[in-house]
This record gives structure tokens, sequence and C-alpha cells, in this order.
């Protein structure tokens, strides 16, 4: 299985850390945030990750290279000139690099200790979720979760990881252009088609520059 960090985002609520480094570079305990991914889908059997780009972008590939030294193959879908494509978007243009099988993708600019599984079996779904208790930015939640399914309402509900597993029919048929998931994702559970967990363990969104400052003071 092979899995995506989606790291092309602009960052405009870190501004103004964001102007002169990318997000995924921003630090935690002097360790970049994509870095702490890598080195986590390394350990857990990931072999290849793509990694899509815009802003500043060069200053991630510089960073990171070809990733052989972490054991990994990094391989980068650039989006500096289109301009950054939202989340879907990043993922289409991706979808060749991705291949034909199930694909991780996981937002940069989170900090987890989520176990990454590979070769996650989505069975007839096209899409798993990880959901997690909603943070204080976020107390109403995304998405419900009842017995294992994905629900768009309900009177409980959970915040979106970024953490998600996908199949390429998922995207069937869509254009590459600017497009966010979350639409997406809705009318896929609307059609009871994407199943989803709830992850209790250290997750962090790291969105803002108070958020980063709390993720260090945090963090040993």
């Amino acid at each position: 299985m092979k899995a995506m960090i989606l790291a092309a985002g602009r960052g405009e609520r870190m501004r103004p850390l964001t102007d002169k480094i990318p997000k995924p570079l921003l630090e935690v305990h002097k360790k970049p945030l994509i870095v702490w991914h890598i080195e986590k889908l390394a350990s857990l059997g990931f072999s290849e990750i793509v990694i899509n780009i815009d802003h500043l972008g060069d200053m991630i590939q510089k960073a990171l290279g070809d990733g052989r030294e972490r054991g990994v193959n990094l391989i980068y879908s650039d989006e500096q000139k289109s301009g950054a494509l939202e989340s879907a978007g990043g993922i289409i243009k991706a979808l060749r690099l991705l291949g034909d099988e199930n694909f991780l993708v996981v937002n940069g600019d989170i900090w987890c200790d989520y176990e990454f599984e590979n070769n996650f079996d989505l069975k007839d779904d096209l899409a798993h979720l990880i959901l997690v208790p909603n943070p204080q930015h976020n107390p109403q939640g995304d998405f419900a979760l009842h017995n294992g399914r994905v629900m768009n309402d309900a009177e409980q509900k959970f915040t979106f990881s970024g953490i998600g597993y996908y199949s390429v029919r998922f995207f069937d048929n869509l254009e590459c252009k600017k497009t966010p998931l979350a639409p997406l994702l809705r009318e896929a559970v609307k059609n009871d088609k994407v199943g989803g967990s709830l992850y209790k363990g250290r997750w962090y969104d790291i969105g803002t520059p108070q958020r980063l400052a709390e993720a260090n003071a945090i963090f040993v």
C-alpha cells in the first residue's frame, strides 16, 4: 500500500511563520511535522510515499530529498504551476503515482501517534476515515460514527483526523481541478460507502501558531 502526505497548503492561519517556511516543515520538538509522518510510515512498512507540493514546495523537496536515507521512496506531485488543488484535487492529480491499489492519505499539518495500517482492507467501501474526539477548535465535529459506519448527521459527531484510507474507485471520473474533499466524502457517506474508526490516542491539528506552541509544550 502506498501513502500520500498532503503538503501543498498555504497555511494562511499559520502566518507569518508560513511566509518563509512551508507548513509541513514547521517543527515539533526540533523535527518537521512531515518528517514525523515519514519516519512513522517507514517503520510500519510503507516504502513509497507521494507528497504533493505547492507553496514553497521546492523547500520541501530540498529538505526531504528522495527519502532513501529514511528507507523510503519519496515521489513528488508538483502543483506549483497549477496552484494548490485542495485535498481531493491534489489526490486526483497524484493518482497516476498512487497506482491501482487502495492507499492511505494523511494531512501534513497534523501530529499523532496513530499506527498507520499497511494493506488496510476496505472491503467494498470507497473510504475508511479515522475520526478523533473533538478538539476545542472544532467542538461540533464533522461526522458521526455508528457500528463502524460513518454518517453525516447524528447527535454526537467526531472530528475527521485528516487520516483516511481510499479506494481508487472513490475518485473515478473526477476531473483534475481544484476540488475539496469534504463534499465528496459526504456524498459517499450518504450512499453508505464509508467506514470509520474512532482513535482516542494523541492527535493534534497544528493549524495556528498557538497550537504549534502547545504541541511543543506538551510532547516529550
